[in-house]
């Protein structure tokens, strides 16, 4: 049963991706305007959120060609660390198993592993790497981890991450 649930959700939350991805950016696609930042941050933002694991950091690539490097990492960093917020206090007060069901038990409860044994160590190395640092974020909540710690480590991550891209390109 939790797994005819899981895949329900999967393509659930699949085609929320792919209609927000269509209705922003492929929108100004088929209507031949120039790309917006506000549809950067829509994508950004809602790559961000647990349920929806979009690739953010290639649309930060591929917008980087439109904007300013300051403009898009001033949008990147605070729509990712908005979105984390929402994660975090998803993970704090929903019910572990709603949570298990949207990203999976194994998931979590290897998120949860690395939180509690580096803290924010992990925060910060998830937030760094393209990896799912909004389910370290869900699980960080689910296990009440200290919100200041979270924060100032996503944070910093976040900042260390777009500021490596925008130098690399």
């Amino acid at each position: 049963m939790k797994r005819k649930i899981r895949i329900v959700l999967f393509i659930i939350t699949s085609v929320v991706a792919i209609l927000i991805v269509s209705f922003t950016l492929g929108r100004e696609w088929y209507e031949g305007k120039n790309q917006s930042i506000i549809s950067f941050a829509l994508i950004h933002f809602s790559g961000y959120l647990f349920f929806l694991l979009m690739p953010v950091e290639l649309a930060y690539i591929y917008y980087l060609s439109f904007f300013s490097d300051l403009e898009m990492f001033a949008v990147a960093v605070l729509t990712a660390i908005a979105a984390q917020l929402i994660d975090y206090f998803i993970g704090f007060s929903v019910s572990s198993t709603v949570v298990n069901n949207l990203v999976g038990e194994d998931r979590i409860k290897n998120a949860e592993k690395h939180i509690q044994k580096y803290g924010n160590l992990t925060i910060f190395i998830f937030n760094v790497l393209p990896l799912s640092s909004s389910v370290i974020a869900v699980a960080a909540g689910m296990v009440k981890y200290r919100f200041s710690g979270f924060i100032i480590y996503s944070t910093a991550g976040l900042i260390m991450k777009y500021l490596l891209i925008s130098l690399i390109l």
